[in-house]
């Protein structure tokens, strides 16, 4: 039988990252085989032995894209520097793909609007309107830089969940327990680390994303996306529609955490005022959708719109009941 963790690793394999890095499935299976390494792990607190976490540090201090007997080697050689800097770092994937479902969801909240992200890196999915997109065979959106391509299936299509503008976006802030900045070349670096290396498509998507924020780069704050919420949103000018956004965001809360994050978004309302929620997270988070556990789910105020890919390069029209 396998411990928790190599479990982990197990099934991170072979359900979590099954299509998103061959890469990374390679080394997770290996790792959940591995007894040696397995116990290497464990020294780490459980929330720092994530296998995506392990993987962007090892690639951010050097590991090369080899198959597992080349990264076991080169794990073990160094590991006292990636415990200490897996217990120093976190995963703040930016994914700009995620941007897709995000306009989708936008595309049905009135402007203009004020964006507060939660977890928002270095807030490059808090300027959507500055990329643009090809939803399937639609026409592109947009003329910034990069392209982002989302497949949308014939139902979807059907169902109107391709948008035909961009939002309308007049404030915008990014709220993250510890800040990255587009300006900053140590956290570009991490940012870049945190995409595999068998991906070059993401880390061109990437840089491009970075050269287009880095002309006026969002502005993100330090703090916590539920104590620190009524802070950040005081700032978004009275007259503008509130959106809060979280785009796998709420999973690393702990569940009375989640659990409140609907309320303390409703809070923020004030008369004359409207607030509204956009969720990208696994199923059963914040949506009302019955999706088989690793779903991911595009919801607005907790109602379901589309089951989108985890880094939205896929929508399909929900399933009817």
């Amino acid at each position: 039988m396998r411990s928790p963790t190599a479990e982990w690793y197990h099934r991170t394999a072979t359900r979590d990252l099954v299509g998103h890095s061959a890469l990374h499935v390679a080394w997770a299976a290996g790792v959940a085989d591995d007894r040696d390494v397995v116990e290497l792990l464990d020294r780490l607190p459980r929330e720092r032995r994530q296998p995506s976490l392990i993987f962007s540090v090892a690639t951010w201090l050097g590991a090369e894209a080899t198959g597992y007997d080349g990264f076991r080697t080169w794990l073990i050689e160094n590991w006292p520097a990636v415990e200490s800097a897996a217990r120093e770092r976190r995963t703040q994937t930016n994914e700009v793909g995620r941007c897709a479902p995000l306009v989708v969801a936008l595309a049905r909240i009135p402007g203009p609007l004020a964006l507060l992200e939660v977890g928002a890196a270095a807030g490059l999915c808090a300027i959507p309107e500055r990329y643009s997109y090809r939803f399937s065979d639609r026409p592109v959106l947009g003329s910034g830089s990069p392209l982002i391509e989302c497949a949308i299936d014939a139902a979807g299509l059907t169902a109107g969940l391709a948008p035909t503008k961009l939002p309308d976006i007049r404030w915008r802030l990014g709220l993250d327990l510890d800040p990255l900045s587009v300006s900053d070349a140590g956290d570009t670096a991490w940012l870049e680390a945190l995409v595999p290396l068998d991906r070059p498509d993401r880390r061109e998507r990437l840089r491009a994303a970075l050269a287009t924020a880095q002309t006026e780069p969002p502005r993100v704050i330090a703090g916590d996306a539920l104590d620190d919420l009524a802070i950040a949103a005081a700032g978004a000018p009275d007259d503008l529609t509130l959106v809060v956004v979280s785009l796998g965001t709420l999973v690393y809360l702990p569940p009375d955490a989640r659990e409140a994050f609907p309320d303390a978004v409703d809070a923020l309302g004030a008369p004359g005022r409207q607030v509204r929620l956009v969720t990208l997270e696994q199923s059963g988070i914040a949506d009302d959708a019955a999706l088989r556990t690793g779903r991911f789910v595009l919801a607005l105020d907790g109602r379901a719109l589309a089951d989108v890919s985890p880094h939205g390069d896929r929508m399909s029209a929900l399933p009817e009941d």
